[in-house]
Order: C-alpha cells, then structure tokens, then sequence
C-alpha cells in the first residue's frame, strides 16, 4: 500500500485526509461516502437558492443514501423521484417537497403516489387525461406538470441522451399542438413543464437548451406556474460556470413569472466517495492481471455502460509508471474489466486500491449477478471517523431470489 501513502500516513482524497489505519480497517469492497464533501456540495447548491430564490431537489437516482438526508435536507428543497418507491424514500427520509416523474404511472399505484407527492410529472398528454381526474378528486392540493422534449440535446452518448431520435421521453410541440387542436382545453389543470436534456454538463449548454425550449414552447409558458430544468447539472465541478447558471434561472423566472426547480443528482453526490477494494490473486496472460472482490459489472456499472475509466488514487494511465496491471474482478463475465493502470511499487495481494468519485451510480445500481455480495456502506467524517452504516451478504442475494 506505500503508493497510496501521502505524509503523515494518509490517503488524500478532494483535499480530505483519510487515516492510513482507517483504511486498513475498512470491510472491502466498500463505498466509502465523505460527509465533509457531501456537505460541500449541498452548500454549493444552496447559494444558488438563496441568490436567485430557485428551488433544487436531490435527484434520488443518482444518489439515494439516505442517511445522509438530514444533512442534505438543511441545504436543498426536498428530493424528486423516478417511481413510487423513491417517492416514498424521500417522504420518509428527507421530509420536504417530493416531486415524482415517470414515463408511465401504475395504475394500483397511482393513489398511493398522489397521497406523498407535492407534484407529479406526466409523461404524455394520454398520461395526463388517465390520472388528472384521481388528481382533482384529493382534498390535499398535488400541483401537475407535463414533461416536454425539446428535441435538443447535446449527450453524446445515446443510453444517456433523453433527446434522442424516437425518445420516449416527454411530449414533443407537434404532439402538443396535434393535442391541442383536438382538446383547446387539454393543458387545463397542469401548472408546469419539466425538460431534461442534459447529462454532466455546463451552464453553457442549459443555456442552449433554453434556446430550444423557448422556440417550441414559449407560447404556452406564460399560463404556467413553474418550470423544471430536469438534471444534468454538473454544478458542484470546479469548472462549472454558477454565474451563467444563476443569470438563466433569474431570466426564466422575471421573463414569464414562474418558479424555477433543477433536480440534479450527480451535483450532489459528486466526487464525495471512494469504492475501496482488495486485490485477491494475479494471473499472467500476455500481461498481468489483478483480480479485486469489486467488480464493474456488479459494483460500478456505468463503468461498462458509459463507458469510462475511473481514476485510482495513487495510480496512472497504463505504463506511465513502472508496474502495469489489468484490473479485474472474480466474476465469471469476460469483459468484466474495469481498465488498465500502472502503479510505482508492484501490486501484492491484500493491497486496497481506492477508486474515485464512487458515490452517485454506483450503489443505486449495483448488483448481485454471480453471486457478488454488495459493498458495504461507510461514513466518513473527519470529526467522528468511520461509520459502517451497512454491510450485506448471503440474505441480501438470496432475498433477491426465489
């Protein structure tokens, strides 16, 4: 392990110093979540609320530890959600606003949903016209909105891009305005649009997508009570332009008197956890190769499906340093690599390699395939140490099964 060592026995990661011992200590593999850093983020996206009076939700797709909701819930303005049970994770655990949005609501569901959520998204104008009557009948007030695709986007990357060609994501103008023609009354009862057209980027691309969204749907924006700029926002990143941010939100709101919500999940969970692993066993076949107990398929899945390369601490691109490695898992899947790596000292079994950035997409989509027991849940604080808020095992696969 004396490549991860900095001075003073620590490992370093976003300028908090870790304990050599403490990493000694940690069950493996483990998502290692740092509270100073959640922390960090969660005042990043408050100062946006508070200079331009937005409002921003935690994404729970990307990030849904909740037991760092009471810490969250100082800073933002309650959690959004993909489908019920989210719904009900951030309603029991966060206890502010609950937004939910889905592609298509259960039908056993749906009253359950109204009975937690302070607004509900609908996909389509078929959605809509299904469930608005169910909505009304309540006596509590759940306020409606209707997904819009503005047919903009700049994700490369299709599994990602809500914009894509044949998305089925939201209601384009020409389905609106076919919609409209039918029923002038249709948009009756809804009070906002919801878009989504980003994936882990900059203010200067909301910008354009703004551009988009107002070209197609700035007829109909004015009857509205409030707009939702989705996810994306990779606001939290040192490089990420929060003035330019801040100026569009002002304008969207004074421009057609609306309030103004982002539910990004990345921003909040970005670059505030390690996964920590072990390595197991080496073999040799045209180079070396170092099998861990975590796994990309299992532990880090957008590793795969992105795809991408995780930075390790005290580790380079391949050859860059003396010793190179692939870097496997014990799972029986071929490709389950997760990427080439060279180190200073050779690698021997029972180091712990620290992998970075680890805490949104990654415990939200991990699983057991083969077998492989789940990360165990950490803590981290500087004034109070190591948490182990839960580990699993041979219950957790099984439960799973039947």
């Amino acid at each position: 392990m004396n490549q991860f060592i900095k001075e003073r026995d620590v490992v370093v990661y976003e300028e908090v110093e870790i304990p050599l011992d403490i990493i000694k200590q940690l069950p493996t593999p483990s998502y290692v979540v740092i509270e100073e850093l959640v922390e960090r983020n969660a005042q990043i996206l408050e100062g946006v609320i508070k200079r331009t009076g937005c409002k921003i939700l935690l994404a729970q797709k990307a990030f849904s530890m909740f037991s760092v909701y009471p810490l969250l819930a100082k800073y933002l303005s309650g959690t959004t959600a993909s489908g019920l049970f989210e719904a009900k994770l951030g309603r029991e655990e966060f206890g502010k606003e609950v937004h939910i949005y889905s592609p298509a609501y259960k039908e056993e569901e749906f009253d359950e949903i109204i009975s937690i959520s302070d607004h509900i998204v609908f996909n389509s104008i078929e959605q809509w016209t299904t469930f608005k009557n169910r909505v009304k009948a309540v006596d509590k007030h759940v306020s409606c909105g209707l997904r819009i695709n503005p047919e903009y986007s700049e994700v490369d990357v299709d599994l990602y891009n809500p914009c894509f060609e044949y998305s089925r994501f939201g209601v384009t103008i020409k389905r609106l305005e076919e919609e409209i023609k039918k029923n002038p009354d249709v948009l009756e009862g809804l009070e906002g649009f919801h878009f989504h057209a980003m994936c882990e980027q900059g203010s200067d691309v909301l910008e354009r997508v703004l551009k988009a969204v107002e070209k197609k749907f700035s007829p109909y924006m004015k009857q509205l009570r409030w707009i939702n700029f989705g996810g994306g926002h990779h606001i939290t990143k040192l490089d990420y332009d929060i003035a330019l941010l801040e100026k569009l939100i002002v304008q969207m709101k004074d421009k057609y008197d609306v309030e103004v919500y982002l539910e990004p999940g990345e921003a909040v969970g970005v670059d505030t956890g390690v996964l920590v692993t072990k390595v197991l066993d080496f073999v040799e076949n045209g180079m070396d190769i170092a099998l861990l107990d975590t796994s990309a398929a299992c532990h880090m899945p957008d590793v795969l499906e992105m795809p991408y390369r995780p930075q390790i601490i005290g580790a380079d691109e391949p050859k860059k340093l003396k010793y190179t490695y692939r870097l496997s898992s014990s799972t029986c899947l071929s490709g389950d690599v997760i990427g080439d790596y060279s180190f200073d000292k050779p690698l021997l079994k029972g180091d712990r390699l620290l992998f970075c950035d680890m805490s949104h997409y990654s415990m939200v989509k991990n699983n057991t395939f083969n077998g492989i027991n789940l990360p165990s849940i950490v803590l981290y604080s500087r004034e109070r140490g190591i948490e182990v808020i839960k580990t699993f095992g041979y219950e957790d696969f099984k439960g799973r099964l039947s």
